[in-house]
């Protein structure tokens, strides 16, 4: 792969204003080639299951090793970034960076690994290349100590062969974010992307794209972290059409907020939530085949659809269930549904507090047999399609 050395360009965190009709958000050249090889003991087993009612197994979403805030740095190799000089990992082992630098990309090509990349205090600018690329291993977790880091792409991102690099950290592998510091990134395309799973257990992240913030073809899980996100497309999205367990997105943990202009969160194939606090501001809030919501704080400033089901895949039919939780959904004015499934709608359990002028639209059938649901300030009783601002019944068309 190779750079030009550049003077440093100095590029000003953007956050891309998303105007919502009718709501608002509060927002808070050389190479260095290293191959030396550390032992490492951290299981991979699971955590325990939880008890939440699940789609989809949540005892299988994170292991020990992604749960760890902090690597073992007793073998570790320390470097030191410098302009226009990429740095190729190729063993399975612990790699600490710091400095500061433009034009540099850290490699990881080894195969069947498990490569720990520690940002102890890192800054790198770079133009149309990714700042961390895993070509090739088993998994790569990314961690922050206890430093401030930023990553910086401008420009059109170049391609590897076949490979389409679209992020500023991209992985062709398991990737895992976590740690106790801060990263923030800058990129013109996506924040991060894997084309395997994606998963964010701890750390802080402010993400700007000017498309994903982050993406994990076959999964995105979020454990914990705090994530702020601004994006000119989806803030979170997984999407693997090809093999019908994958395309989902599952969030258990973490403080998140996205200001995005197309969804907040889309999956293909199924969207569970069973914790952690969400805010956003966008123009459909939740989005997949199946969006089941077991718990956690969410609340949804959309422009279009609160949450939406759709039909985005073969292996669910649309449904939207809530079995617990706290929900406020405000919506914009127009032809806008706060709750719209092109299939089922079940409510079971929650507090759903919704102001629209449309809250309830679906195709299939309803249930409502638990839980709290406030329409435009006053409680209802049944589900109805639809219900329209001042608590009457409309015609509101799908």
């Amino acid at each position: 792969m190779e750079k030009k050395r550049r003077n440093l360009i100095t590029v000003l965190f953007l956050s891309y204003l998303l105007l919502l009709s009718g709501c608002s958000k509060s927002s808070e050249g050389s190479s260095e080639e290293v191959s030396e090889s550390t032992a490492e003991e951290s299981s991979e087993t699971s955590q325990t299951a939880s008890s939440l009612t699940s789609v989809l197994d949540s005892s299988a979403m994170f292991t020990e090793r992604d749960l760890l805030q902090a690597a073992d740095l007793s073998e570790a190799t320390y470097i030191t970034v410098s302009d226009a000089a990429d740095i190729t990992i190729r063993s399975e082992g612990v790699y600490v960076l710091s400095g500061s630098a433009e034009d540099v990309t850290v490699i990881v090509d080894a195969a069947d690994a498990k490569v720990q990349i520690v940002l102890d205090g890192v800054s790198i600018t770079n133009e149309g290349e990714a700042v961390i690329y895993v070509k090739d291993a088993d998994k790569v977790f990314v961690t922050t100590s206890d430093t401030q880091n930023t990553f910086v792409v401008t420009g059109t991102f170049a391609s590897d062969g076949d490979t389409n690099i679209d992020a500023a950290i991209f992985s062709l592998s398991d990737l895992t974010l976590n740690g106790i510091g801060t990263l923030n990134i800058t990129s013109s395309a996506n924040g991060v992307t894997s084309k395997d799973d994606l998963k964010v257990t701890g750390g802080t992240y402010n993400i700007t794209a000017a498309n994903h913030g982050l993406e994990g073809k076959d999964s995105v899980r979020i454990a914990g972290g705090e994530i702020v996100i601004n994006a000119k497309k989806d803030g979170i999205h997984s999407g693997n059409t090809e093999d019908s367990a994958k395309g989902y997105v599952y969030i258990s943990g973490g403080n998140i907020s996205i200001n995005a202009k197309s969804d907040g969160v889309q999956s293909v194939t199924v969207l569970q939530i069973d914790g952690g606090s969400l805010d956003i501001s966008a123009s459909e809030g939740l989005e997949s085949t199946y969006v089941i919501i077991n718990d956690g704080n969410i609340t949804i400033c959309a422009s279009d659809d609160g949450i939406n089901a759709s039909s985005k895949s073969k292996a669910y039919s649309p449904k939207i269930e809530i079995n617990g939780g706290t929900l406020n959904i405000d919506m914009g004015q127009g032809d806008t549904d706060a709750l719209d499934a092109n299939g089922d709608l079940v409510i079971t359990g929650g507090y759903i507090t919704i102001t629209a002028q449309f809250a309830f639209d679906f195709d299939g059938s309803v249930t409502f047999s638990g839980g709290t649901v406030i329409v435009n300030g006053e409680e209802v009783t049944t589900i109805t399609n639809s219900m329209q601002m001042g608590g009457g019944f409309g015609g509101h068309g799908h």
